[in-house]
């Protein structure tokens, strides 16, 4: 039997301890993994939202609240005060809510102004824009298609009758499954004509937007939020940061616990096979290789708790993730984070086990039974 196979096959001998404890590693980085993708996911889908379609930048409420955004609304006449700022070109307010739509208990729900949908990253697949006020609507294609809804159907949305007018299609996945009426038609089903959610931006040719939404700031800062950066928002940096910092906490409990146990599994291997040990070392294997063989044992069991961790994490992420609202995101940084930290723990967890069976002198290993 090779050097490698000997290494491979040594950790399972001890199946018992060798599961608990890749069941322990991998639980740690089921968590870096998820939640990794879920952070990188969020801050993807605010950075969409506060960029989108030709939208340069975005107003808010100023305090935390129930709005889309964890804003509250705004009163719908800052629209006028921002259009009439210099350097803005257009303002057009929106209107984001979630609400019963078609055979949806809740579904996101945008209201515009039809002359604003160039500021919103769409374009009409089929069919045409809805008209102001009118009962219409126009659906993401990826709701059409998962629902079977097509251009002259009728939709109900919050128990009112709308006319399928369009589909439209976009580069921002989140909007795709959503759908858009006009504005008016949304304060009418919320019975609020007076609120909106944000305000889309566009400043005016070669006119630098960040000196524009200072501007803004410093005029309006005590009342609205200039978003050009949604680490700007600061509840969102808030909510990122509690769960990257709950990511981290979780993550090192669940690898402490796991590193505890490979330390305890490559201890009591080390403890059952002294005899075997003492033979190898008779034989002239040197301390060196059995540090090697030692920590290398201790990297299977780990490196099989990454893969399994890692596969685990990402498909409970890609499966449910959807179902609540949240698309995912998985970059090659995650998946490097989570096995450099296996590899650590392997290492570390096996280092310890490596000494106490390198110091053992030949003869009493050989005598022990």
């Amino acid at each position: 039997m090779s050097f490698l196979k000997f290494i491979l096959k040594n950790p399972f001998r001890r199946r018992t301890s060798a599961i608990l404890s890749i069941v322990g590693i991998a639980i740690g980085i089921i968590v870096i993994v998820a939640l990794g993708g879920i952070t990188d996911g969020l801050v993807n889908t605010f950075e969409d939202t506060i960029h989108a379609g030709g939208a340069d930048f975005q107003i808010s409420g100023k305090e935390t609240g129930d709005s889309a955004y964890g804003t509250n609304t705004i009163d719908a006449n800052w629209t006028d005060k921002i259009a009439n700022v210099s350097g803005v070109e257009e303002a057009y307010p929106i209107y984001v809510v979630l609400t019963s739509v078609g055979d949806d208990y809740m579904n996101t729900l945008i209201g515009i102004d039809p002359n604003g949908t160039t500021l919103a990253d769409i374009s009409m697949k089929e069919g045409r824009i809805f008209e102001s006020n009118a009962s219409e609507a126009i659906l993401g294609e990826i709701y059409a298609d998962d629902n079977n809804y097509s251009v002259g159907d009728s939709i109900d949305i919050d128990g009112e009758e709308f006319e399928v007018v369009g589909i439209y299609e976009t580069g921002d996945q989140n909007m795709a499954g959503g759908v858009f009426t006009s504005i008016s038609k949304v304060g009418d089903l919320m019975d609020d004509d007076d609120s909106i959610s944000n305000i889309y931006v566009k400043v005016e040719k070669g006119v630098d937007a960040q000196e524009v939404a200072d501007r803004i700031d410093e005029k309006y800062g005590d009342n609205i939020t200039t978003i050009t950066s949604v680490m700007e928002m600061e509840q969102m940096a808030d909510m990122l940061n509690m769960l990257q910092a709950s990511t981290w906490a979780i993550s090192l409990l669940a690898i402490i616990v796991g590193g505890l146990g490979i330390i305890n599994t490559m201890l009591m291997s080390v403890f059952e096979r002294t005899r075997e040990i003492g033979v190898l070392k008779a034989v002239g294997w040197s301390n060196r290789k059995i540090l090697t063989m030692i920590v290398g044992e201790s990297l299977v069991i780990t490196i099989v708790s990454a893969v399994i961790g890692s596969l685990i994490g990402f498909l409970a992420c890609t499966l449910l993730g959807p179902q609540m609202g949240i698309e995912p995101l998985f970059t090659p940084k995650i998946f490097i984070q989570a096995f450099s930290i296996a590899i650590v723990v392997g290492i570390i967890g096996g280092i310890y086990p490596a000494i106490k069976a390198m110091k053992l002198p030949p003869t009493e290993a050989l005598r022990y039974e």
